[in-house]
């Protein structure tokens, strides 16, 4: 239970009654996640945004690069709420439920490529408080190989997002 009133479908704004209708209709209720949220209208909108943009929509990175990232810093970051709706989304995606196990145990269990496993690591090296000791060395090794600028901008914003909606999941108890 969160620890602070989150609005029921009929209190929120018009405009966000109306982006979340579909869900609402669809299963009757919505996730506190959504709730908390729509406390607010220009936050609600703007997380809205970049959910669609860095997850939903196709970038230069997979869709199971970004799901992978989605779980690893949800998981470092102690939100279970975030690991649990991830490892749904995963599967989804495509991936199996192997696959989406391994990522929920961490990096050293997921079969990947290694180049895909330096990207895993160095999102979850991003997602700490010391990021600020990341190097150019650190972003050259990624470009070596193979990742773009743009990939890997998008890798970190993805990370941003998630210490983001992980912090207000975590601090308001969310689905604890």
């Amino acid at each position: 239970m969160a620890f602070i009133k989150l609005p029921d479908y009929d209190e929120m704004s018009p405009a966000i009654q109306k982006k979340l209708k579909p869900i609402f209709d669809k299963g009757g209720s919505l996730g506190e996640i959504s709730k908390i949220l729509a406390i607010k209208e220009n936050i609600f909108f703007a997380t809205d945004g970049m959910a669609k943009s860095y997850l939903m929509n196709k970038t230069e990175l997979s869709f199971k690069i970004k799901e992978q990232i989605a779980l690893l810093v949800s998981l470092e970051n102690g939100c279970k709420m975030c690991v649990g709706i991830h490892k749904q989304v995963a599967k989804r995606l495509g991936m199996s439920d192997e696959e989406v196990e391994q990522a929920a145990k961490g990096i050293k269990y997921i079969e990947a490529e290694e180049n895909e496993k330096k990207l895993l690591e160095f999102c979850l090296k991003a997602s700490k408080k010391d990021n600020y000791k990341i190097i150019q060395k650190d972003i050259d090794s990624l470009k070596e190989l193979g990742f773009t600028e743009i990939q890997l901008l998008e890798a970190v914003a993805l990370v941003g997002y998630f210490n983001y909606i992980n912090t207000i999941s975590n601090v308001f108890g969310l689905e604890s």
